[in-house]
């Protein structure tokens, strides 16, 4: 399967069906679920008739389409108490290869900038993918000057300072408390960086709307845009927002609005509901997943995030022990 080569929607169906027909048949728990919803996977002709795993079964099972070692595992840092999610990796190299093509189709060639990483929550605790990210792209930069800043606000503040002024291509991916911590810390007038946000508060400050986050960093930082990342640990691609709050999708990545009172129905875009993702690179654990994101589609491969919703919404867990 040629997950990577979907020019168009024709091919990323084509390439979506026959993923969801080889998981149906080779992912034990994906299998289980389909057949206690009393679907015959064989008779599923199209997208909208798939069913999509909820992401809650990460927590739980373990979701896998091969017999294949697992290389890594990734896991969600989870809300105290909360069971964390785990993602059972068994080929690196096909996460490598979308989240790598993924920033190059974005953002064009990483070799380009000096990637400045501000994630101290993840960078303290094992098992992040966004660190592994992250760190590859750090080091495929190819700047002396990019790498992890953990509490070092201060000589941050000075290295990113410096090398905007020298003009050079500068990528700031931070969770949002410390990006506020920063922009606390010194005055910034950027004109040649990026500044990419994660989400995130972590319990250390009080959540805010997006509108008023990112007016908040756009004015600390001085920059007219701020970039969002869109990943979670049982996804091995991401969607980025370049500003506004609107996330794109690379073409191996889909995403559909389910219905919250009934997740089998498909919403229109401008509606709100549930947000399904079809990741193609979730090839050897499952492609399509129910996540616990309430969005709406704003345009071909398009969308927002407006919030979260209980997972006692969805329909459909109470099928397997979760």
């Amino acid at each position: 399967m040629d997950l990577f080569n979907t020019p168009n929607f024709q091919k990323f169906e084509l390439e979506a069906m026959k993923i969801f027909k080889y998981q149906a048949t080779n992912n034990k728990i994906y299998r289980r679920f389909i057949d206690l919803l009393g679907i015959d996977f064989k008779q599923v002709d199209r997208l909208q008739k798939v069913p999509f795993l909820p992401i809650e079964f990460f927590k739980s099972h373990d979701i896998l389409s091969t017999n294949n070692p697992i290389e890594q595992v990734f896991t969600s840092s989870g809300t105290t108490g909360m069971m964390p999610s785990r993602h059972l990796v068994t080929d690196l190299k096909v996460y490598e290869a979308s989240f790598r093509k993924g920033f190059d189709y974005f953002y064009g060639s990483i070799e380009d900038y000096t990637v400045l990483a501000l994630l101290p929550g993840y960078l303290e605790r094992k098992g992040s993918s966004l660190i592994y990210m992250v760190d590859d792209l750090i080091k495929k930069s190819n700047s002396k000057h990019s790498g992890f800043y953990l509490n070092e606000l201060d000589a941050l503040a000075d290295i990113l300072i410096e090398l905007d002024e020298k003009g050079e291509k500068i990528l700031l991916i931070g969770v949002t408390y410390a990006l506020l911590d920063l922009i606390e810390k010194r005055d910034f007038q950027l004109n040649n960086t990026i500044i990419m946000e994660t989400g995130g508060m972590k319990g250390k400050r009080r959540e805010l709307v997006r509108t008023e986050l990112h007016e908040l960093l756009s004015n600390g930082f001085g920059v007219a845009q701020i970039h969002s990342e869109y990943g979670m640990t049982e996804l091995l691609s991401q969607a980025y927002s370049l500003g506004d709050g609107v996330f794109e999708t690379p073409p191996w990545m889909h995403i559909l609005i389910r219905d919250t009172e009934d997740p089998f129905q498909e919403l229109l875009t401008g509606r709100t509901g549930g947000i399904n993702v079809i990741d193609l690179a979730n090839i050897n654990s499952c492609s399509f997943i129910a996540t616990q994101d309430l969005g709406r589609k704003v345009g071909e491969n398009k969308f927002e995030v407006l919030g979260r919703f209980d997972h006692s919404d969805i329909r459909g867990c109470n099928l397997m022990v979760v």
